[in-house]
């Protein structure tokens, strides 16, 4: 899992990206697509067309560093292109990465009556 520090904020890339692309053209559809800068230490995900795929840009300080991971079975959920940039928190990113539902995950659990 990457080391998210508290403040830092997590942007999808709505729609799909060309997976080809490497940290230079990542960084360009920050700055184009997202109007945001790639080295404000926030975390920016792109995900491919196939939706198996995603590369998360992330900077850490010192340099760009460049998350890819590949589900073997099953899609990434990801917002319509229509829904625009769209932040999410840290702990729904988990969720993402796991391929698991970040839009409503449910509880395994539930209260029991207070008494």
């Amino acid at each position: 899992m990457i080391p998210i520090p508290s403040g830092v904020r997590v942007w999808l890339a709505t729609g799909h990206t060309d997976m080809r692309k490497g940290f230079d053209g990542l960084a360009l559809l920050v700055q184009e697509r997202l109007s945001r800068d790639p080295h404000s230490g926030h975390l920016f995900v792109f995900r491919g067309r196939r939706g198996d795929l995603i590369k998360v840009l992330w900077w850490d300080g010192q340099g760009l560093c460049l998350f890819c991971k590949r589900l073997e079975r099953g899609r990434f959920l990801w917002p319509s292109p229509a829904d625009g940039a769209v932040t999410i928190t840290p702990a729904q990113l988990g969720y993402l990465l796991e391929g698991i539902d970040w839009r409503m995950p449910q509880k395994t659990w539930r209260p029991s009556a207070a008494g």
